[in-house]
């Protein structure tokens, strides 16, 4: 049974329509794209992290993303280092209260490279128009340990009858096993 549960939960991970964009395979490649960025002007790409600042301009929003690895499901992976930044362009007004170090992944062309600062030192930054973006969250879920199931407490010999009745189920705490507390794994969701 709880191999079927696990089955279940793992399913098939899809990236949401809304950066899916049009290609099969868009570019993730940060390094790749940076040691010859000519060649890839007009690819579609997809890169995703943390919004460490954004510049809004007349008719378009410039947010400054620190890319990290992109999970199946396009969702940027946490506790990975930067791989580098880049400037995405949205057109149209985003919020920075609603964006400033936010999680998101943003699919579009690259349209070049241009030069720029973190902080005060020099910089190259790789920059994307966007067609689609996600914002995401980050929450908390509780994954319980491993629980086998007493096979006497599911149709044993005896019926269970609490703690001191009989079965085998009241010696063992009711029939099962918990080998370690619960852990609590923080995640990215939509």
């Amino acid at each position: 049974m709880a191999v079927a549960a696990v089955v279940m939960l793992s399913g098939c991970v899809t990236v949401p329509d809304a950066i899916k964009g049009t290609s099969a395979t868009p570019q993730q490649d940060l390094i790749r794209v940076m040691n010859a960025p000519q060649l890839y002007v007009g690819q579609e790409a997809r890169f995703g992290g943390r919004v460490v600042n954004i510049d809004n301009k007349q008719g378009r929003t410039r947010l400054e993303i620190a890319t990290v690895n992109l999970d199946e499901g396009a969702r940027p992976q946490l506790g990975e280092p930067s791989k580098g930044r880049i400037y995405a362009d949205v057109n149209g007004f985003l919020d920075p209260v609603d964006f400033r170090g936010q999680l998101v992944t943003v699919v579009g062309p690259i349209t070049g490279t241009v030069e720029g600062k973190v902080g005060e030192t020099p910089y190259k930054f790789m920059v994307m128009q966007v067609n689609g973006y996600k914002r995401w969250r980050i929450t908390q879920q509780v994954v319980m340990p491993p629980q086998p199931i007493d096979p006497w407490f599911w149709g044993g010999p005896y019926p269970y009858r609490g703690r001191h009745g009989y079965g085998y189920g009241g010696m063992w705490g009711g029939g099962w096993y918990n080998p370690g507390p619960a852990q609590v794994q923080t995640i990215v969701t939509e």
